[in-house]
């Protein structure tokens, strides 16, 4: 399943930035999660968000994730996020 999402914000800015658009893939047709990728996910606090993804905790489910732009609120505030919460996996990036 694909899903086209809007971004809203900076925190992955240079590279992604507001009004970009992305399409993500489903977790379970993404295949492995990897630093370096961009995923969305729900928080329960801030809602729906774009990051990229720092480390995966050995033996766990756990993804940290960070942005790009210094004031990005992250795993570094919020700590890891469980795969659970994965939206999607970035595969499609349209810049505005």
């Amino acid at each position: 399943m694909l899903k086209l999402l809007k971004v809203s914000g900076r925190s992955l800015w240079p590279l992604y930035d507001d009004g970009d658009y992305v399409l993500a893939v489903h977790p379970r047709l993404a295949g492995a999660i990897r630093p370096g990728d961009v995923v969305v996910f729900r928080n329960p606090v801030y809602g729906t968000m774009i990051k990229q993804v720092e480390r995966l905790a050995p033996d766990s489910d756990e993804i940290y994730v960070v942005g790009t732009h210094d004031r990005s609120v992250d795993s570094r505030q919020f700590g890891a996020i469980s795969r659970q919460a994965l939206i999607g996996k970035v595969i499609w990036h349209i810049k505005r």
